[in-house]
């Protein structure tokens, strides 16, 4: 394992926490999840450290939860900002596109501190991406790690116009094309619509990707896709 540097962990009583970093199951119709009320502690739940299993119900609950406009907003008050101000203890990490109609906190119904959210256009991967699900993962022990991509990517539609014609990107979006540019590839000619077929596939290739690295060992890793027309999320593989 390589060495962290010092300035990353500090102890707390029974818990590391980050100083230098500031960066379904309980839904019925419109009935809120017991996680919602809970006290504040680690994710907000009151029994303890989350497993990805539950980490993964809750992600469904919440996204059920906007798909049906019945959102609750939870932990927004000043009891939480005051618990989150000492310490972060977030249940899931989203890898989610820059896009401004995919928020991980809305889409998935949640509050301060409940979520890691790193985005890039199209969930590239980089040094800096991936360092920072590495910090969430062992460092914040974060159970769960969901690839997000979504509906009518720009950064897929992109990837998709740069295999089709060969023609050259400028500046600092090559590298987001470049990254997308197998997962394009890879869904050429597949039945149904190209820039769709990249999306999925590139999450696929993203969440093996990750899987595969021995930094994200500790978490469990899937991949979703969230449409723009229902608010829905769905999980691959559940």
């Amino acid at each position: 394992m390589t060495t962290r540097p010092a300035f990353f962990t500090a102890s707390t009583p029974g818990r590391r926490t980050v100083l230098a970093l500031g960066a379904a199951a309980a839904l019925t119709a419109g009935v809120p999840s017991a996680r919602a009320a809970a006290p504040a502690g680690r994710g907000g739940t009151p029994d303890g450290p989350p497993t990805a299993e539950r980490a993964l119900a809750e992600l469904r609950a919440g996204n059920a939860r906007f798909a049906a406009l019945r959102q609750i907003h939870p932990h927004e008050d000043a009891a939480r900002r005051a618990s989150v101000a000492v310490s972060q203890h977030p249940f899931a990490l989203i890898l989610g596109c820059v896009d401004s109609r995919v928020p991980p906190e809305l889409v998935f119904d949640q509050g301060l501190g409940d979520l890691l959210a790193i985005r890039s256009a199209g969930q590239a991967l980089d040094e800096a991406v991936l360092g920072s699900i590495q910090f969430g993962v062992e460092e914040l022990g974060v159970p769960l790690v969901v690839v997000l991509g979504h509906e009518r990517c720009g950064a897929a539609t992109a990837a998709v116009e740069y295999v089709r014609t060969g023609k050259p990107v400028e500046g600092h979006l090559a590298r987001i094309v470049e990254e997308i540019a197998p997962a394009a590839r890879a869904a050429r000619g597949l039945p149904g619509d190209w820039v769709e077929n990249t999306v999925r596939a590139n999450v696929a290739r993203i969440r093996r990707r990750l899987a595969r690295d021995e930094a994200f060992t500790k978490a469990r890793i899937v991949g979703a896709r969230f449409d723009l027309d229902t608010g829905k999320v769905a999980f691959h593989p559940s």
